[in-house]
C-alpha cells in the first residue's frame, strides 16, 4: 500500500553506501521510520528531501516488515538555520524532543505544527532561542500527555497571588507557605507555563516576559522536561555549550 504525506525529517542514518533510514514526523501517522534507497547517489531526486530538517511531500510504501520511500520532493530546507550553528543545535535539539516524545503510527498533527512553527520563527529571528526553546519543551510535553498540573497549589488547591514552587519531579505548583519543595517560580513564570499549556498550538506564541522571567521559564521548562522524560539528550548538551562558548 502506499500512501503520500507531508512530514518533516527528523533525523537520517546512513545505511550502507548509497541508502538511508529517515525518520519521518507525519501529521496523520506520527513519526515512521523509512527506508530511502540510493537516496544518498547524485542522481538521485531525494537526496535533497531525505536531509535532516527538510520538510517535504512524501510518497511512501508501507510494507510487511517496513516503510520504503518511492519519492520525496523538498518544501522546506530551512536554509537560513544551516548558516547558524547555533540555531542548528537548537533545531537538531527540537527534533530530538519530537522523536523522543511522539509516538510511532499516532496521528500528530498539533507536534507537527509546533515543531515547523518553532522552526520558522527561529529562523526569521521573530522569537528568540530562549523564547522559543521552553515553549517547544513544555507545548511537546504536553501534547505527549506529559502536561504539569497548573490548575492550583498541589496542597490547598488555591491560585496564589504571589511567587510559588514549582516541583519538577512532581509536575505541581505549591504555595510557599504549603510546601518547602520545588524551584521558586514568579507568578509571570506560572502565567507563561499556564499559556503555554493550555492554549491551542496557534495561540501558544502569543505572550511576553522579562528577561528576568524567561530564564526563569528556560530553567523551569528544561529541569521538568528532564525529570519528566527521565533521559539525557546529547542534542540539548551540544546547545547548551555552544550557549557558554558564547557568554
Amino acid at each position: 500500500m502506499s500512501m503520500t504525506t507531508d512530514a518533516l525529517v527528523l533525523k537520517v542514518n546512513d545505511t550502507g553506501e548509497s541508502d538511508r533510514l529517515v525518520f519521518l514526523l507525519t501529521a496523520d501517522y506520527g513519526v515512521i521510520r523509512a527506508f530511502a534507497n540510493r537516496a544518498k547517489t547524485s542522481k538521485s531526486n531525494m537526496q535533497a528531501a531525505t536531509q535532516s530538517l527538510c520538510y517535504g511531500e512524501f510518497n511512501i510504501y508501507s510494507g510487511k516488515d517496513a516503510y520504503t520511500i518511492n519519492s520525496a520532493s523538498a518544501k522546506e530546507v530551512f536554509f537560513g538555520l544551516r548558516q547558524d550553528i547555533r540555531l542548528l543545535a537548537l533545531a537538531q535539539y527540537f527534533c530530538a524532543l519530537a522523536y523522543e516524545l511522539i509516538p510511532e503510527g499516532e496521528p500528530a498533527p498539533d507536534s507537527l505544527r509546533i515543531i515547523l512553527n518553532s522552526l520558522k520563527l527561529l529562523e526569521n529571528g521573530r522569537r528568540s532561542p530562549d523564547f522559543l526553546k521552553p515553549v517547544t519543551e513544555l507545548k511537546l510535553l504536553a501534547l505527549a500527555g506529559f502536561a504539569p498540573s497548573l490548575g492550583g497549589c498541589g496542597v490547598c488547591g488555591k491560585s496564589p497571588a504571589g511567587d510559588v514552587l514549582f516541583s519538577a519531579e512532581d509536575g505541581v505548583f505549591c504555595c510557599r507557605g504549603c510546601s518547602r519543595k520545588g524551584r521558586l517560580i514568579t507568578p509571570g513564570v506560572l502565567t507563561a507555563m499556564k499559556h503555554i499549556v493550555y492554549s491551542p498550538v496557534d495561540r501558544v506564541y502569543s505572550f511576553a516576559l522579562s528577561d528576568a522571567d524567561l530564564k526563569m521559564l528556560c530553567i523551569t521548562a528544561e529541569s521538568y522536561l528532564l525529570h519528566q522524560t527521565g533521559k539525557s539528550f546529547k542534542t540539548l548538551d551540544f546547545y547548551k555549550s555552544l550557549q557558554n562558548e558564547g557568554d
